[in-house]
């Protein structure tokens, strides 16, 4: 599987309406690292009646749980729920899971709306806490209690952990030794993945041959059932697409209405992945580009020409950073890959144009701060501290649920991406942490029809780099009860954004139950 393509997650705080990058870090900061309100709670709250009917004997210890939630930060609740290990032997263990939710602020609630940012590996709990706003619009929130969960793995559930921030900072940011391309830069990197790796396995606790999307589906199924809920309503972003699919899939009568925004295609292999992914984020490449050039970006382009002439000046300024990395005030040097991580980083979403104009320029001055911020916001990285585990659980996830790819993929994948992503190319793919991984995949990657499932609403953005167009309509069209709706525009993901088509339609079906035309474009 590339070892580089970026992590499907829904970015949600960057596109903020801040002047200036400055005052955007200050903005985010608090956002990141919100932390649980410590005044006087409320006792707990009981929870809803669990739903049972045809849960198997050995299961019932799990699926019986009374939740008992308490108030926590500010206006929401939270619980934790228990899980087993091993879905296929519940004798093996428990784990635990971190639930947060805001109850409807209408105050009848016509449901639990369960939501997943993406990832894999992002927080569901600070993703409600953190981001409702943003993500979930104002029917929804008056309407459903929304509910929000670290899957297994991740966050404050029972979590993969591997190195300290250190040992992480050097893992990210290091430059290897001896030029890229050359047998001592590879045996670097093969060195940090292996040890990575190793880390994920001394210290996770013994959990990381059950983190996978499969046990997470059955998660997500306890979670409808503890809620009270029959049926499972459901928001997915990106990876959680995945997660919701798979859901479908094991459980289409417990189906109720799930959007599966910024669809990814289960059938796509590892090398797939990658590829498509490169070419994506080449082609969002050059759209801001065009746009910089034609100073539609919001800051002064240090670019000129046309959209190619920029591009090629941007592959000789990652050069020039690849041979002669610029110093940070912190110590760090920001080499042509951390540069391409924070040019990744912006390019989810439109609204984050300035802030890479003010990165390139930057770089183009010998100054690698606001490269570094978003570089920082990708790897959720702030003060040398780390707020989350997602690139832990990002590789945990990754490397059991794709099958290793056979060596002529992978060298099919470096070729198209040589010819179809030149710009991005070289600093696109290294060393494979799955290589070393102490545990074989178990996933498949194979299509998902989910016959007898409801109505299932699967959203594509045309120049989504990171989930492309193509994957919503295979998804779409393998789901025997796929509807599709197509967004025209920018970004990775499309509800909630600029586009109130899509807003309507998406809470048009959660709230009311009324099912988009398949195929329906909003622009």
């Amino acid at each position: 599987m590339t070892a580089r393509h970026p992590r499907s997650t829904r970015l949600t705080r960057l596109p903020v309406a801040v002047a200036g990058l400055v005052t955007a870090a200050l903005a985010l900061s608090g956002c990141l690292f919100a932390d649980p309100d410590t005044t006087t709670q409320a006792a707990p709250t009981a929870g809803a009646e669990p739903v049972v009917e045809g849960v198997p004997d050995e299961l019932l210890p799990f699926y019986d749980q009374r939740l008992e939630w308490a108030a926590c930060a500010e206006g929401f609740q939270c619980t934790t729920v228990t899980a087993p290990l091993d879905w296929d032997d519940p004798d093996a263990g428990e784990i635990d899971l971190a639930v947060i939710r805001q109850r409807a602020l209408s105050g009848e609630a016509e449901g639990s709306l369960l939501t997943n940012p993406g990832g894999p590996g992002a927080s569901g709990v600070s993703f409600v806490r953190d981001s409702i706003d943003f993500s979930i619009g104002d029917a929804l929130q008056e309407s459903y209690d929304v509910v929000g969960w670290d899957p297994r793995g991740v966050g404050e559930s029972t979590a993969v952990r591997c190195f300290d921030a250190p040992e992480m900072d050097a893992y990210l940011y290091d430059i290897p030794a001896g030029g890229r391309d050359s047998a001592e830069w590879d045996a670097d990197l093969e060195k940090r993945a292996e040890a990575f790796a190793d880390a994920c396995e001394e210290n996770s606790g013994g959990i990381l041959p059950f983190i996978t999307t499969e046990q997470s589906a059955h998660d997500l199924d306890l979670l409808r059932a503890v809620l009270g809920e029959s049926e499972l309503d459901y928001l997915g972003f990106s990876y959680g697409t995945f997660l919701g699919a798979t859901y479908a899939k094991d459980f289409p009568d417990r189906v109720g209405r799930l959007v599966l925004d910024g669809a990814i295609d289960p059938a796509a292999s590892g090398e797939e992945v990658g590829v498509a992914q490169a070419i994506g984020f080449e082609a969002a490449l050059k759209t801001y580009m065009g746009a910089c050039v034609a100073g539609d970006t919001g800051a002064a382009c240090p670019f000129a020409g046309t959209a190619d002439d920029a591009m090629q000046d941007l592959g000789a300024l990652l050069s020039a950073v690849d041979a002669a990395p610029l110093p940070a005030q912190d110590g760090r040097e920001l080499g042509a890959d951390s540069l391409m991580t924070a040019i990744i980083a912006a390019l989810y979403n439109q609204g984050n144009w300035p802030y890479l104009t003010e990165a390139l320029t930057g770089a183009l001055e010998g100054d690698p701060t606001a490269a570094f911020f978003l570089a920082d916001f990708y790897n959720g990285r702030e003060g040398g501290e780390y707020s989350d585990n997602s690139t832990e659980a990002f590789n945990a996830y990754n490397c059991m649920d794709y099958p290793e790819d056979p060596e002529e993929a992978v060298e099919e994948t470096e070729r198209r991406i040589a010819e179809e992503a030149p710009t991005i190319a070289p600093y696109w793919s290294g060393a494979s942490v799955c290589e070393h991984w102490p545990y074989p995949p178990t996933g498949t990657r194979e299509e998902i029809a989910a016959p007898g499932a409801a109505p299932i609403l699967v959203i594509g953005t045309t120049g989504d780099p990171a989930t492309p167009y193509a994957w919503a309509e295979a998804l779409a069209g393998q789901l025997e009860s796929g509807v599709l709706l197509t967004h025209e525009g920018e970004g990775h993901t499309a509800y909630n954004g600029s586009s109130d088509c899509v807003n309507e339609a998406v809470e048009s079906f959660l709230v009311a139950g009324t099912v988009p035309q398949d195929g329906l474009v909003c622009s």
